[in-house]
């Protein structure tokens, strides 16, 4: 085994919401205190039929840019305050069934950290995950709260 499949690795799903950038704050912070690693994922979800399939493919890769540019944003700013490399990976795909497929077989994945809205419902991932199928992953689920500021996201990493 690499020295890479023996860090400790926090995966994150990115998307354009402010508490999956909390998420990933957490993340960086954890993996830089415990000698560990981030992987991003972002999804881009399948688009609904549209009938003239250029449309369809021209809608999909706008969507996977728009992801791809909302994962490099994140990263940008908070990787660079805390020294660290994440790997990116973008997907396409149903969102849990994306999540749950790239966990498979992925030991050195130490938890799925997820971001909930400060209000209202938490997040489809974290409905999902602590619900019908909590016991199912392989890894812990760290949810972290959406309002949490940088000074406490300090205290608790």
């Amino acid at each position: 085994m690499g020295a890479s499949k023996l860090k400790r690795t926090y995966l994150v799903v990115v998307d354009d919401s402010a508490e999956a950038r909390v998420a990933l704050r957490f993340a960086a912070r954890r993996a830089s205190k415990t000698g560990g690693q981030v992987e991003v994922l972002g999804i881009v979800e399948p688009q609904d039929f549209v009938q003239f399939g250029g449309v369809q493919a021209a809608i999909e890769q706008e969507q996977r840019l728009r992801i791809e540019g909302v994962v490099s944003s994140a990263i940008g700013e908070i990787l660079d305050e805390s020294g660290l490399e994440a790997n990116i990976i973008v997907q396409q795909g149903e969102v849990v069934r994306t999540v749950r497929d790239y966990l498979a077989g992925r030991d050195e994945v130490a938890a799925l950290v997820l971001g909930a809205a400060p209000s209202g419902s938490p997040g489809p991932l974290i409905a999902h995950f602590t619900g019908n199928d909590a016991g199912m992953l392989p890894c812990p689920v760290m949810i972290i709260p959406g309002s949490l500021t940088d000074e406490r996201l300090e205290q608790l990493s």
